[in-house]
């Protein structure tokens, strides 16, 4: 039997050349990087209290016009849930005293407040009330820079119409501040305050326009403080005394 003739096909290996492809990639990443506008991160500065300086805090605080200062203490209840202890926030506890506190007197100076509160609030047992009583006047001279601002009054171009109504705020603030006129606030959460009530807390310092405040750490007056008001509170190894 004769064999049959097959057809035999001469196979050619396929071969793509990526190297345009490569040099347009780069094209792009560098037309996007060159047209890109980068956006600062915005973060929030807050003054925490550090070991090696806290001497040197201390002696700041002292010098503060006792009218000014105002402390705000923060406490909660921890819940159990699927074995993990939590703090909720529903359970918050807000105190705050003025001026300096008197170890003496502390059940009476230390007040109970209602909750934080919103913008607006005329009930004074919220803290919002209370901090737009305490920097009244600031409020009022920042309240009109801000109309200015949102109507353009300084510039049609956004960015110069913000540094402009930001420089004349801080200048209020800074003015105010000198006369010991605005309030330095300390905020002052325990172990089981909740992050929610700490960040709340921060917002209103802005919306309320308090230009100076940070977070402490209690102290043994304000340990003793909250136990004449029957808060019995976990030991606190970094107590200042």
């Amino acid at each position: 039997m004769g064999k049959k003739n097959l057809s035999h096909q001469k196979k050619f290996e396929t071969r793509i050349d990526f190297t345009p492809m490569v040099d347009m990639n780069m094209l792009l990443i560098t037309f996007f990087m060159l047209c890109t506008t980068m956006l600062k991160s915005q973060t929030l500065k807050i003054a925490l209290p550090s070991n090696s300086d806290e001497s040197k805090q201390e002696q700041n605080q002292n010098q503060a016009a006792e009218s000014q200062a105002f402390t705000i203490i923060l406490d909660g209840k921890e819940e159990e849930k699927d074995g993990n202890y939590m703090s909720v926030q529903s359970n918050s506890k807000f105190y705050y005293y003025e001026g300096k506190l008197d170890p003496a007197q502390a059940a009476t100076q230390l007040i109970e407040a209602k909750g934080i509160g919103i913008k607006g609030t005329k009930d004074t047992n919220f803290l919002t009330a209370i901090l737009q009583k305490k920097n009244e006047k600031a409020l009022k001279k920042i309240g009109e820079y801000k109309k200015k601002w949102e109507n353009h009054g300084y510039s049609n171009d956004d960015a110069q119409n913000d540094a402009a109504y930001q420089a004349d705020a801080t200048k209020v603030l800074a003015e105010l501040n000198a006369a010991h006129e605005t309030p330095i606030v300390m905020i002052k959460p325990t172990s089981r305050a909740s992050y929610a009530d700490v960040i709340g807390l921060l917002d209103q310092m802005q919306i309320n326009s308090i230009g100076t405040f940070q977070i402490e750490t209690l102290s043994k007056d304000d340990s003793t403080a909250l136990q004449a008001k029957g808060v019995q509170l976990p030991p606190v190894p970094s107590a200042k005394k």
